[in-house]
């Protein structure tokens, strides 16, 4: 049986080493089993509630795609995608706010937080209480809910969520579900042996501490640099440490293959100087991250390679998430009054269409979606929103046809002797079907 695993990350900082070691290595990992339906999204809707700096979130969500990607993220293999590429989730959202008890609410352990800081100071309750706060354990059920995933793995700080997640499901299977489970109860898989790495002071390691070795931001400068201010005793050359009392003997560890860790333990309580030990570990985690930092920083100079790959994952996952949304509204009562007349009205409906937007860069483009809400072709980028404009009317033309163009097995969509789009000849028939539905109108 494949199990589906779900696993959403907050865009409001850059990637350290402790995330690489405590997060990103296990996940991916993870998602290699053979019996593993792996869901990864950016959850850039929930940065909202504790980030009101755009700049922050927009630069957040580049880096942590590009670091998943580059520390060997399939996204052929596993469905990746960013929580606001899912118009889904925000409409499930409300139709769970709808069944979800206000006490339910009040019993959150970030509002409690928030109330008792609040009394402590003398201050009004809510204050500062926004309903992103508030309502945050809803959105996060509608994550899990929309996908119907088995399991979510997460620390024992959210451990209640979940548990809401599964008292929200319940609400609504029993209120709409009239005999039919629209949603399984997703099962908590608490992380008992993540890897908490200590930072440069022996604490946890944590931005909020400012104690982070950096995994790719910097370069190998800020790595070394990080490295030199691990804080360790003040033994010489020639005296023996105490590696289990060495923090920077727990790093080396988290990295390091059973042979490399014992030779480096002995090495310490030989002697081995602290600015020689610091040497070991900067060589071993620099030769383990050196590649993967190569693409990082290569992706993140091609943004719009993030962006068509983040794109792949929104179609995958809006596959599943668009008939889903349509059942779930028919089922408490938001069915479209044309589909209820019978198939052939709902047909005359569904139809191909352009979608234009603005993208991170400023630029302009447009995607030509099939009747199925699928992505059939992105265009190349505009800095004129008229360009996009003009293309997008000779592509609904009768001349269309004549803008399609096959060589050496690719299919390039072509205007004013400009290349709109590049794609595999394949998608021909497809594309070719769209088009006359625009000139059938």
């Amino acid at each position: 049986m494949t199990i589906r695993v779900l696993t959403g990350v907050t865009t409001t900082g850059i990637p350290h080493l402790g995330n690489y070691a405590g997060a990103i290595r296990p996940a991916i990992r993870a998602s290699q089993q053979a019996d593993v339906d792996a869901f990864f999204f950016m959850a850039d809707y929930h940065a909202l509630i504790k980030c009101d700096d755009p700049e922050r979130v927009a630069v957040s969500r580049r880096a942590i795609a590009a670091t998943w990607i580059a520390c060997g993220l399939d996204v052929e293999k596993v469905t990746f995608y960013r929580q606001s590429d899912i118009p889904e989730i925000p409409e499930l959202t409300w139709m769970l706010n709808c069944v979800t008890g206000k006490g339910l609410m009040n019993r959150a352990h970030a509002y409690k937080a928030s109330v008792d800081k609040n009394e402590l100071a003398g201050a009004e309750p809510d204050d500062g209480v926004t309903m992103g706060l508030f309502s945050y354990p809803v959105l996060m059920a509608a994550d899990i809910l929309m996908f119907n995933a088995h399991k979510v793995p997460v620390g024992r700080d959210q451990v209640q969520h979940l548990e809401m997640a599964r008292d929200i499901a319940k609400s609504f299977n029993h209120l709409y579900g009239r005999g039919k489970d629209f949603f399984v109860l997703p099962e908590v898989q608490v992380e008992e042996d993540v890897a908490l790495l200590p930072g440069l002071d022996g604490r946890k390691m944590s931005k909020s501490y400012d104690n982070t070795i950096p995994l790719f931001e910097g370069g190998r400068k800020a790595l070394k640099s990080a490295i030199a201010r691990i804080v360790t005793d003040s033994k010489g050359p020639g005296e023996a440490k105490n590696p289990d009392d060495s923090h920077l003997m727990a790093l080396y560890q988290a990295f390091s293959t059973r042979e490399q860790s014992q030779a480096f333990r002995q090495q310490l309580l030989d002697g081995l100087a602290w600015g020689e030990a610091k040497q070991a570990l900067y060589d071993l985690l620099e030769t383990m991250i050196a590649p993967m930092r190569e693409r990082y920083e290569a992706l993140m100079a091609r943004p719009q390679d993030i962006e068509e790959l983040l794109q792949v994952g929104a179609r995958k996952a809006r596959s599943y998430a668009t008939p889903f949304i349509h059942e779930l509204k028919a089922a408490v009562g938001l069915r479209d009054p044309l589909s209820t007349a019978g198939a052939k009205p709902e047909a005359k409906v569904r139809k191909a269409r352009f979608v234009n937007f603005r993208d991170e860069d400023g630029s302009f483009r447009f995607r030509l979606m099939d009747a199925d809400g699928q992505e059939l072709f992105l265009s190349r980028s505009y800095a004129d929103p008229k360009q996009a404009g003009a293309v997008i009317k000779a592509l609904q033309g009768e001349a269309a046809a004549d803008l399609l163009r096959v060589q050496d097995g690719r299919l390039t969509v072509q205007w004013q002797d400009q290349v709109v789009a590049e794609l595999d000849a394949g998608a021909r028939e497809a594309i070719e079907q769209a088009l006359a539905t625009f000139r059938d109108e």
